[in-house]
């Protein structure tokens, strides 16, 4: 939108908002406005500065300069969440529900229904059962929210928010972890809030799911307003190449043609572990050995168990030739293969710590001089790790925390690879990250194959997986299905083979 540009409809407006954390700027007079029963979608490279934007937009955050108007009067929105009493909700992409409680208590926290000082249970359990239903969710209102799944949990988030009768619905990444049924599910939910009146802002790096969803779209780049254009007018090229500057035709590199002959640097033969049953698979010196299926076929238990993150029941696990069996990461690491989470935020990384001391935790053993650690290699290791990675950050000294998705994994990429591993498991590489980072990150793992290091790619996103892999294993429930090279690496073969519809095809 225009700077100065109101439109009489809009129930949340955003007037040439300026945004600096310290002396560092993030936000460049940036105007948006939302509208009644749209979704307006909000994109850009990851630190672009549309997680700030959000947060200004429901009070988490204080504009430096610029204001907020809502249906048409200018206000300072009130901070702490307090902005949902006027009807503001915004969905985190960090869930952000009490583990302990239930699915009903963490519904109704702090808005308990109550009768003559007790708990009206039942009539907050008959509430969320109809929201579940409503969206198809298989649990229950007395589940525990720790006995869920990362994907039940945030649709227990979106029940949270549409049970707070929202006026303006912020959405960062709301599918993220969600399968494609859940996805669908989920939209049509969208619809049903659209035809109520909600405005709905709905931030995603998934650019076809911006197409699909979306009435209006924002672009942001580096904290300043690209462009506002209707949804219809843009086709998700068009969308990537005004969030980078740049034309992504070069997203996946060349895939190079694989050593036939190149030794098997691992071999696991029935593996039987937590959710895995009779695996059988290896891996090549310098290969991409991509692992798909859906959500819970099995993909990362099987390298939690090879690296020494779960027990193995039974199996074989040879590397280079030789029976290993990794009871630690630790032990793993020191052998050579490393395992990079795919949740970066909860496992990988330390929030509240600087950017050099995430670095070099997990190799902290090479940075060890004389019982004390070298800060002069360390700080050595963080130039190069910035340069190597394009890790950007405005301000060297903030909290990991601070950073970006995309530069947040791009930091965890560099501290894994400072144990100089053979070989590199990585898991959801690119989950909410931005399509440039995207592309910094599948050259990435192109160059490191090249060098000689074997990469294992577990990915939800087929486009990811058939973009990058030599090789493609598939699973379904915790078995592999099907081993597919070459021309048979398309969608329509992996779909089959993860549905069940096919297998044991396997073209070496």
């Amino acid at each position: 939108m225009p700077d100065g540009q109101t439109i009489a409809a809009s129930v949340l407006c955003a007037e040439r908002i300026s945004k600096s954390f310290g002396t560092v700027p993030v936000l460049f007079s940036v105007s948006m406005d939302i509208r009644a029963g749209e979704v307006h979608a909000l994109i850009g490279e990851n630190g672009a500065g549309k997680s700030t934007l959000m947060k200004i937009l429901s009070g988490f955050h204080q504009p430096t300069s610029g204001r907020i108007l809502m249906d048409g009067q200018e206000m300072t929105l009130p901070p702490n969440g307090e902005t949902e009493k006027l009807g503001v909700v915004l969905i985190h992409q960090e869930l952000n529900l009490a583990e302990q409680m239930t699915v009903e208590e963490n519904v109704f926290l702090g808005r308990e229904i109550t009768r003559r000082g007790r708990l009206e249970r039942k009539q907050m359990a008959d509430v969320v059962q109809g929201y579940l239903d409503d969206i198809g969710l298989d649990i229950a209102p007395t589940d525990r929210i720790s006995d869920l799944s990362i994907a039940q949990k945030q649709m227990v988030e979106i029940v949270k928010a549409m049970s707070r009768d929202a006026r303006v619905l912020i959405m960062d990444e709301p599918t993220a972890t969600l399968t494609e049924a859940e996805t669908e599910l989920f939209f049509k939910q969208i619809e049903r809030l659209k035809a109520q009146g909600v405005a709905i802002i709905f931030v995603s790096h998934k650019l076809s799911e911006v197409k699909a969803i979306s009435d209006r779209v924002t672009v942001l780049r580096d904290g300043q307003w690209i462009a506002t254009q209707d949804a219809k007018d843009l086709t998700p090229d068009a969308m990537a190449q005004m969030m980078v500057g740049r034309e992504l035709s070069d997203l996946y590199p060349p895939i190079n043609e694989a050593d036939v002959d190149a030794e098997r640097v691992l071999e696991v033969k029935d593996l039987h572990a937590p959710d895995v049953k009779g695996v059988t698979f290896y891996l090549k010196k310098g290969e991409v050995l991509g692992f798909s299926g859906l959500i819970g076929s099995g993909r990362t238990a099987v390298f939690e168990a090879v690296c020494g993150l779960a027990p193995i029941d039974s199996g074989e696990v040879r590397f280079d030739g030789r029976p290993a069996e990794f009871t630690s990461v630790s032990k793993a690491r020191d052998a050579g293969v490393v395992y990079l989470t795919k949740d970066r935020k909860g496992k990988g990384l330390l929030l509240d710590k600087k950017m050099r001391e995430n670095l070099t935790l997990f190799a902290l053993p090479k940075f060890v001089r004389n019982l004390s650690v070298d800060r002069k290699a360390e700080a050595e290791a963080m130039e190069r790790a910035v340069r190597r990675f394009d890790i950007r950050s405005r301000d060297a000294n903030i909290n990991v925390g601070d950073l970006s998705g995309g530069n947040q994994q791009k930091l965890l990429l560099a501290k894994v690879m400072e144990c100089d591993p053979r070989i590199l498991i990585i898991d959801e590489p690119t989950r909410g990250i931005d399509v440039g980072t995207k592309q910094q990150i599948y050259h990435f793992i192109a160059a490191i194959a090249a060098e000689g290091v074997s990469v294992v790619v577990i990915s939800s996103e087929m486009p990811e997986i058939i973009g990058v892999s030599h090789r493609v294993v598939v699973m379904r429930e915790g078995q592999i299905t099907g081993v597919l090279t070459g021309d048979h690496i398309n969608e329509n073969e992996i779909v089959r083979f993860a549905a069940g519809l096919k297998r044991e095809m396997t073209h070496d």
